[in-house]
């Protein structure tokens, strides 16, 4: 039966023998110290972003952390237990990223839509971003290990609120039917649930597996849930880009913890080879079809004959980026926004950003992602275990492959899939969990210690 501690791993070593000292061993804390110290720790790659963390450095279901010593908190109640009250470092440079993000997302939201929308999608962008920045500041001082302890019941909740969704709670819209109505005018993607979901639970099954994750067993372990939960999201909410993301993460969290490279190389190679023919058979013999996403692998490969299939749109978008020149035309001054490409504060929003901001526009925000990042590599590397470090890198994997997809969408270097930008294309379930993601990584950021020199 899994844990309900807040501290989510638990020793599966532990002997039947006297437990003198609270550890499950005899002898005294000295020796049991000593003994931990010559355990081998759990093998890491030096690709792991320096998490230089085992199992064994994480503590045990009845074992206090040192700062629990000193003030007692175990003692203050279930609180002191949830929250985290004796944070030493505060990830500021994290914070004003997120806020330069968000307000420069509400400007260009309003500048996108205000053409033929007023203040409509300005506004309820706003109303969602400080109720969603309210919530980070909240998560952000709750002891992320509590989420480990119920990672699970997140993954369960995140397949049946996506389960939801064939039922006639179900709402659909330019037709795909991935959201939960809650109002006339309020509807939740369960898909954006699953995103954080995977993160908690993968991150967790690794500590929890320690050197088995890494034998066979322990990766079809790991891949049987991560696999699930992407065929969950593909066919309970028809969302094709999303479940590549959540595949993805579990990949990535996967490989952080291997000792070894060479598997997944040979796994990458043979990925683009058989992309590499797929697309290659595509142009030579198809020119039409009635499949939905194959149309648009046919629309990438020739954007210019399909205008009128579904090519419009990006075309429309690389007209815009290749307007603005370096420094744009200046901010509201759009005109592919007029009417011209659809739902230009959803995906293609870049692009205006390009044709208002220019290259240069474009650039500071990918600098102020790339920053964000880094900041998420500094949490992951610095967190005070195993469990906050795959935390972190799974938010790190999320961000990451959200920006590139999107950038690579709106230059036509992928086919067009429904992948937003985080900050700044519009969608209230979006920037809710991704200031959820964000406050985990604050909380995470709230454990790391201080050491004086």
């Amino acid at each position: 039966m899994r844990s309900r501690t807040v501290r989510p791993l638990r020793r599966r070593d532990q002997g039947a023998g006297a437990r003198q000292n609270g550890y499950g061993h005899s002898g005294s804390h000295a020796q049991v110290r000593q003994e931990r110290r010559n355990k081998q720790p759990v093998p890491y790659a030096d690709h792991s972003y320096g998490m230089q963390h085992s199992v064994y450095h994480m503590p045990y279901e009845e074992e206090r952390y040192p700062e629990e010593e000193k003030d007692g908190r175990k003692k203050g109640g279930i609180l002191s237990r949830i929250f985290v009250t004796d944070a030493q470092y505060f990830d500021y440079d994290l914070l004003l990223v997120i806020i330069f993000l968000m307000c420069l997302g509400l400007i260009m939201l309003y500048s996108t839509s205000s053409y033929e929308n007023g203040t409509y999608y300005f506004s309820r962008q706003a109303l969602f971003g400080a109720a969603s920045f309210a919530v980070m500041l909240f998560v952000s001082k709750i002891d992320y290990h509590i989420y480990g302890a119920f990672s699970f019941e997140c993954y369960l909740l995140a397949m049946f609120l996506m389960a939801l969704v064939q039922t006639p709670l179900g709402h659909s819209a330019n037709g795909a039917r991935r959201w939960i109505k809650i109002t006339e005018s309020l509807t939740f993607q369960p898909a954006e649930v699953m995103k954080i979901a995977i993160i908690l639970f993968i991150s967790y099954e690794l500590c929890r597996l320690g050197n088995k994750a890494h034998s066979r067993e322990g990766a079809v372990r790991v891949f049987a849930f991560g696999i699930a939960a992407t065929l969950g999201v593909r066919y309970l909410t028809d969302n094709l880009s999303t479940a590549i993301i959540v595949l993805a993460i579990t990949c990535i969290l996967y490989f952080v913890v291997h000792p070894k490279l060479k598997p997944f190389l040979a796994m990458l190679a043979g990925g683009v080879v058989m992309i590499f023919v797929m697309i290659s058979f595509l142009s030579a013999s198809i020119s039409e079809s009635d499949n939905f996403r194959l149309s648009r692998i046919i629309t990438w490969l020739d954007p210019e004959n399909h205008t009128d299939t579904g090519g419009f749109q990006v075309m429309q978008g690389l007209y815009a980026i290749g307007s603005g020149g370096f420094f744009g035309k200046g901010l509201g001054n759009s005109t592919q926004k007029l009417g011209v490409i659809p739902e230009a504060q959803n995906d293609m929003i870049l692009a205006i950003v390009c044709e208002e901001l220019g290259v240069f526009g474009s650039i500071i925000i990918l600098l102020m992602f790339g920053l964000l990042l880094y900041r998420l590599m500094f949490i992951a590397r610095n967190a005070p275990d195993l469990y906050g470090s795959l935390v972190a890198t799974g938010i790190f994997a999320h961000i990451s492959l959200q920006v590139i997809l999107n950038v690579m969408v709106v230059t036509n270097t992928i086919p067009t899939t429904g992948i937003t930008l985080p900050f700044i294309s519009y969608g209230g379930t979006s920037v809710l969990f991704l200031m959820v993601e964000m406050g985990i990584a604050l909380g995470i950021a709230r454990k790391i210690k201080i050491k004086e020199a």
